[in-house]
């Protein structure tokens, strides 16, 4: 019995007694965890802010001599209504404000600005970051230590806890807007420089702007009623005159020139408290602005005018050297004047270039680019046909400086004596009495605006003998077409054995912009051009061209030319030219090349991308600045230059000169 009684005390103990104990805590935690949801969190918040930060083991650590610890500083717009102190107070929720932090509180913006510091001996009061934090540590040991007397603090002790807090968090953020205002002007005041320097012209302008300003006060009658500010004001306007010179940039300007603005702006208020009448500053200001734009019409047609007479224009050289040929040649005896390999003319196994030119020079540069360039020099044979006055000269070069072991011939027009105006048409218009009044008639108020087509180049038959090339060369199958004004910088022999797969003309199409389309050239409000072209149709470019002459006799394409060409009789399909003309001649009939083979734009367009120029087989000098001309673009003349021979005996004597 007595055993039986200890085994049921042990059985108890070990057993019933544990249970008992386990299920009365369990009650206990079922009634804690209904308490509101509110007070979880806050538990959950005060644990959160009494939490120890302790080193990460699992992550390097960078020592601070590495890295600075960035400087954190937490303000408000209104420090104030900021309640840093909820999230110490928190820890116990008997301690919470009855009313809850205010709308404002909950509604402040809080920036936060880092900076970093290279100075080794700043302080950890300093921080402001160690400054919350350690704010925020002792609140929550002053609230422990409340506890922990037992039996909570007051209402009032917390209160005066949040007014301490509030006091420090004043303090730091009233620092750290002093340091970010101090920093602001220094921006400012770069922003301002970069600003200045911006714009290299500020000055200049601002002085010209006064002169306009000075010259309507000074043609204002109140003005001219006041001798003295008159007086002042001619000065004033001599001296910005004198400052300004020729500058174009404030750093053009002598160092007095401030002065000068400031003494400007000085007489310019003055005459502005004279001046009461706005209405006749106004029409003053319309009158002088629409001087100014008759004045600048006035100049851009002298421009034009003046740039085509230059394009027509021979230079002094270029007329001397041509007469200097011809004496020479004519002194020389009829052996003399004949040109070594004549056999190789007709024959269509080489190489044929056509060149019809009456410039002496620049025909030299076609032919001695090619030469140059080309891989057997001697299977090439040029074709120059120029007209009377120009011939002897012509002959006359290439017998002097022959183009090594390449064959030249030297024809002149007149010899063709089948082109006669009975068989062209464009030669019977050319003479016509229509023509000759539409480019030398002294009155031309009923006559075109655009110039370029007054040129005389339109009134030469060299310009127009391209379309007859299988009559020039009627035993030729391929011929080469060059202008005078481009430069050979490839070997082209391969543009024989280019198949045209049954066109007559291989050229560089030139549709990479709008002016280059057929609307372009011709009249499309002629029924004529609209019911057979296509306004959009990409156009191609003279200059360098590879003609097939077995296709085109049988296409019969010098019909075709003529019988445009009679329609056009008063210019009413397209004005003078050969493009035009050419465009409709060979309207689907045109082989496209690639555009490395020619590259144009050289005589008028300053910006042709220098790497097309450089990979281009011919460079073409179009337009009217031509590279023997004054005019020229310069950073175009040396692919010109480098051909021609300055030191030649002919070229002293004329005074011709790179």
């Amino acid at each position: 019995m007595m055993v039986r009684n200890v085994v049921m005390v042990m059985l108890f103990v070990t057993v019933i007694a544990p249970i008992i104990l386990y299920t009365d805590r369990l009650g206990s935690f079922q009634v804690s965890s209904s308490s509101s949801g509110d007070d979880f969190v806050e538990d959950v918040t005060a644990v959160a802010a009494n939490a120890h930060t302790g080193r990460l083991n699992l992550l390097p650590q960078e020592s601070s001599t590495t890295l600075k610890e960035p400087v954190g500083v937490v303000y408000s717009n209104n420090s104030t209504n900021s309640y840093p102190e909820t999230r110490g107070s928190s820890a116990h929720p008997n301690h919470i404000h009855k009313d809850g932090p205010s709308v404002d509180s909950m509604e402040h913006v809080s920036a936060r600005v880092l900076s970093t510091t290279n100075d080794q001996n700043l302080s950890q009061t300093d921080n402001p970051i160690r400054q919350v934090t350690q704010t925020l540590e002792q609140g929550n040991q002053f609230m422990s230590d409340l506890h922990a007397k037992g039996g909570g603090a007051s209402e009032q002790n917390v209160d005066n806890a949040s007014q301490t807090t509030e006091i420090k968090n004043e303090r730091q953020s009233t620092q750290t807007s002093s340091r970010v205002d101090q920093r602001k002007p220094k921006k400012t005041m770069t922003e301002k420089q970069n600003d200045e320097t911006a714009v290299p012209d500020v000055r200049v302008r601002h002085l010209k702007d006064q002169l306009i300003r000075a010259k309507v006060y000074l043609s204002l009658p109140a003005t001219r009623n006041n001798p003295h500010f008159t007086r002042e004001l001619r000065l004033r306007i001599k001296e910005v005159q004198k400052a300004l010179w020729e500058a174009t940039k404030d750093s053009d300007l002598p160092r007095n020139a401030y002065d000068k603005l400031k003494a400007m702006e000085q007489t310019l208020t003055k005459g502005k408290q004279i001046q009461d009448d706005c209405a006749a500053m106004v029409k003053k200001l319309r009158a002088m602005l629409h001087s100014m734009e008759e004045q600048l019409r006035v100049h851009r047609k002298q421009t034009t005018f003046l740039t085509q007479l230059t394009a027509k224009t021979l230079p002094k050289g270029l007329h001397c050297l041509p007469l200097r040929l011809t004496t020479e040649y004519y002194t020389l005896n009829s052996s003399q004047q004949i040109f070594p390999n004549q056999e190789k003319l007709e024959d269509p196994l080489l190489y044929h270039y056509a060149l019809f030119s009456d410039n002496v020079l620049a025909a030299a540069v076609v032919v001695n680019s090619t030469v140059t360039h080309a891989k057997d020099p001697a299977n090439h044979v040029f074709h120059i046909v120029t007209d009377r006055l120009n011939y002897a000269a012509m002959r006359m070069w290439f017998l002097v400086n022959p183009p090594g072991k390449a064959t030249i011939q030297v024809q002149n027009i007149e010899e063709l004596t089948w082109l006669n105006s009975s068989y062209s048409p464009v030669l019977k218009q050319l003479g016509s009495a229509s023509m000759i009044d539409y480019y030398f008639r002294t009155h031309r108020a009923n006559s075109d605006s655009n110039l370029k087509f007054r040129n005389p180049k339109y009134l030469s038959i060299l310009n127009h003998l391209r379309f007859y090339l299988p009559e020039v060369f009627p035993k030729l199958n391929k011929v080469l077409f060059l202008d005078d004004d481009v430069v050979v910088q490839k070997d082209l022999t391969g543009l024989w054995a280019l198949d045209l797969k049954g066109n007559v003309n291989g050229a560089v199409e030139t549709c990479g912009e709008s002016f280059h389309r057929f609307d372009r050239y011709l009249n499309f409000s002629n029924p004529l051009i609209s019911k057979n072209f296509d306004a959009h149709a990409c156009g191609w470019a003279y200059g360098m061209n590879i003609f097939d002459l077995e296709e085109w006799k049988k296409q019969n394409i010098t019909e075709v030319y003529h019988r445009w060409q009679e329609l056009n009789h008063d210019r009413q399909l397209w004005k003078l030219g050969t493009l035009p003309p050419g465009l409709i001649t060979f309207w689907k009939r045109t082989y496209p090349l690639d555009r490395s083979c020619h590259v144009l734009g050289l005589g008028y367009n300053p910006s042709v991308n220098q790497k097309e120029i450089d990979r281009a087989a011919v460079i073409h000098y179009n337009g009217n600045m031509k590279p023997w001309l004054e005019i020229g673009i310069p950073k175009y003349r040396n692919y010109w230059v480098k051909y021609v021979d300055y030191d030649h005996m002919y070229m002293r004597e004329c005074n011709i000169n790179p």
